[in-house]
């Protein structure tokens, strides 16, 4: 069973900074990207960050509201990903989940989602 795990989620004061990881477990034929999205209550689970973890690539893609403030970076010997998040802003508060799509062993489609983990700024 493919699985990505987060950690790293909490509590901080508005302009603080927190760390989250998620790294892949499982066996996969390609794996694809790896991202951050966030759900916050009654809205829609947004995009934060993606990053290729295709061989040498790693171009990257934000949300327009994160950009300079957060910054997604991988270790693909590990299937990890990282989030720094920085200048944390009360309209961070979310769950963050990490996601992957990933070619399966099967060679089909596999988007997988973590269980994910809880921020909340406080201001």
């Amino acid at each position: 069973q493919v699985q990505v795990v987060e950690s790293g989620g909490g509590s901080v004061q508005a302009g603080g900074s927190l760390r989250l990881s998620c790294g892949l477990s499982g066996s996969v034929f390609r794996l694809d990207s790896m991202g951050w999205y966030r759900q916050a209550p009654g809205k829609q689970r947004e995009l934060v960050a993606i990053i290729s973890t295709l061989n040498n690539i790693g171009n990257t893609n934000y949300a327009e509201s994160v950009k300079g403030r957060f910054t997604i970076s991988r270790d693909n010997a590990k299937n990890t990903i990282y989030l720094q998040m920085n200048i944390l802003k009360a309209e961070d508060s979310a769950v963050y989940y990490c996601n992957a799509v990933a070619l399966s062993s099967q060679l089909r489609r596999l988007e997988v989602w973590g269980q994910g983990t809880l921020v909340t700024v406080s201001s």
